[in-house]
């Protein structure tokens, strides 16, 4: 079990999609009892389609208990002023072409890029996290090395 950083918008997400896999679990354990009481298993489809869904049930329920379970909420932290860190909203600007761009850094759960929350593993949040305002900075992403300045870096939760 790690750490897992998150907001408590994005606890609440688990605990409920936890909540509603259990209550899948519990149907598909229903259907697998009448399944059973209908005969040779084997050659029941119903029966096997039953049992595989169910583990993927409890697959899924185990790796949201482990990361409930490590969970660090980010609003419940006391984040330092000012420094790029994950729960920060950060805006900066492309040094080559001048473009802004606006990065909410969030744990990979949580992690929406067309949303603009990005999990700060990306290349992008790993250059420029323990920065400031102000700071430029150079990083190396995949399609080569860019500079950017760091124009805000505010909370976002």
């Amino acid at each position: 079990m790690s750490d897992t950083y998150m907001s408590r918008a994005g606890y609440e997400k688990l605990v409920k999609e936890l909540e509603t896999l259990a209550k899948t679990k519990q149907e598909l354990s229903k259907e697998i009892g009448e399944a059973r009481e209908q005969g040779d298993l084997r050659e029941n489809a119903g029966y096997q389609y039953a049992r595989e869904k169910q583990s993927e049930v409890i697959r899924r329920m185990g790796e949201i208990q482990d990361r409930l379970a490590g969970a660090n909420i980010i609003d419940d932290m006391n984040l330092p002023k000012g420094e790029v860190i994950i729960g920060m909203k950060v805006t900066i600007q492309d040094m080559s072409d001048q473009e802004t761009y606006e990065y909410t850094l969030v744990g990979g759960e949580e992690s929406d890029p067309v949303s603009g929350k990005i999990s700060v593993h990306a290349p992008i949040a790993q250059g420029l996290l323990g920065h400031k305002k102000e700071d430029v900075v150079e990083i190396n992403l995949p399609g080569g090395k860019s500079k950017f300045k760091i124009l805000s870096v505010e909370p976002s939760l």
